[in-house]
């Protein structure tokens, strides 16, 4: 079978963490540390903070912006759940936009008129924005937007490590950035994240409320000033990160020269839409759009007998039964979101495939589109 996606994780890798695994040193320790100060490096980031999960970092944007109760945090409405999950556990509101064809990302003209006619009890306070499957959204527009209405802007960049905009890595842009390291991201950890501040009282606040509240004093003791959260890395974890990280550029440039492939191969199908061809765009996913005569389930049944996982690429959000239920949205209140959640066929990209197996692919998905 080729897959979707397929973390590799090396002999080097697997030894470095038995090491660490040996050595009884297992949480807060210097690895850790050093995963913060590479991804620094690489980002050219000033605050970096590694944590358990994507969804852990989101979390602890709001929390450490103080967005909560009464507050309204405007999200794309295409992308994975986990976005707008945090906004709710919050106790915040999530407002929702459409997002554009090509890029799946939000669309700035509709957010500035959803910021515009917002009449909502709640108070509008922040943007979510969504680099998603790894292209980069309009920054600079949105930026200004954001700078126009007083609202903080955070980057859920969970797909987008190594991503560009304007010449400058996403996740650092706006007041925070979040990424993931789950598997079917560009790096690995098993699980994990990490968390980018726009200034070092953000930072501190941030590495606070990680790490259960917990203040560490003067004269060595602990105080708990806050109530926080275990949201911590592991050093195993570190060690796999910082090794990753190492062959990351090389993967990165692999994913782009296999796109390349799909499309040379998939330009002229006519019953399905690539996706834009942005700069800067670092690739995690490959989501066509299949022509709404195509049914999904079928496509992905047809392409397993024939060796390749395909998958859905993201979810829109209205749709999902929690959200659908509690703000009553319309079915197509966000056309594109339905249409990519519908119609969307995430087709295997990760550096382990060949040349020969995308051509495969390719050649395999014009048959059953036939």
């Amino acid at each position: 079978m080729i897959r979707l996606t397929q973390p590799y994780i090396s002999s080097d890798e697997i030894h470095a963490m038995t090491e660490v695994l040996q050595s009884g040193m297992l949480v807060q320790g210097r690895r850790v540390q050093e995963f913060e100060q590479n991804l620094a490096t690489y980002m050219q980031a000033n605050y970096v903070s590694v944590v358990s999960s994507g969804t852990a970092a989101l979390h602890l944007a709001l929390a450490a912006l103080e967005l909560g109760q009464g507050d309204a945090i405007i999200a794309p409405s295409f992308t994975f759940p986990a976005t707008v999950n945090v906004v709710e556990l919050q106790g915040a509101r999530p407002v929702l936009v459409d997002v554009t064809s090509g890029s799946f990302n939000i669309d700035p003209k509709q957010l500035k008129d959803t910021i515009k006619t917002w009449t909502g009890p709640e108070k509008l306070k922040a943007i979510i924005v969504v680099h998603e499957f790894g292209a980069p959204a309009d920054m600079e527009i949105i930026m200004n937007i954001a700078k126009e209405h007083d609202l903080y802007v955070i980057e859920d960049a969970a797909c987008a490590l190594g991503t560009i905009s304007n010449g400058k890595h996403v996740g650092c842009l706006g007041d925070i950035g979040c990424f993931s390291w789950h598997p079917r991201k560009s790096i690995t950890t098993g699980e994990g994240g990490a968390i980018v501040a726009k200034s070092e009282s953000l930072h501190q606040k941030i590495n606070i409320l990680r790490n259960h509240g917990i203040q560490r004093l003067e004269d060595g003791s602990i105080d708990f000033i806050v109530p926080g959260f275990n949201y911590r890395l592991t050093e195993f974890q570190a060690v796999l990160g910082n090794l990753q990280l190492q062959r990351f550029q090389y993967n990165l440039e692999r994913r782009k020269q296999l796109v390349k492939v799909y499309k040379r191969e998939l330009e002229s199908v006519e019953d399905i839409s690539l996706p834009e061809m942005i700069d800067g765009h670092s690739w995690q996913t490959f989501m066509i759009v299949l022509n709404s005569k195509h049914e999904r389930a079928k496509v992905i049944k047809c392409l397993a007998e024939k060796g390749i996982e395909a998958n859905l690429g993201a979810q829109a959000i209205h749709m999902m039964s929690y959200y659908k239920d509690k703000y009553h949205f319309g079915l197509n209140q966000f056309p594109n979101a339905k249409l990519f959640y519908e119609k969307g066929l995430a087709l295997p990209l990760h550096p382990l495939l060949t040349e020969e197996e995308i051509t495969y692919i390719s050649h395999t998905l014009r048959e059953v589109l036939r």
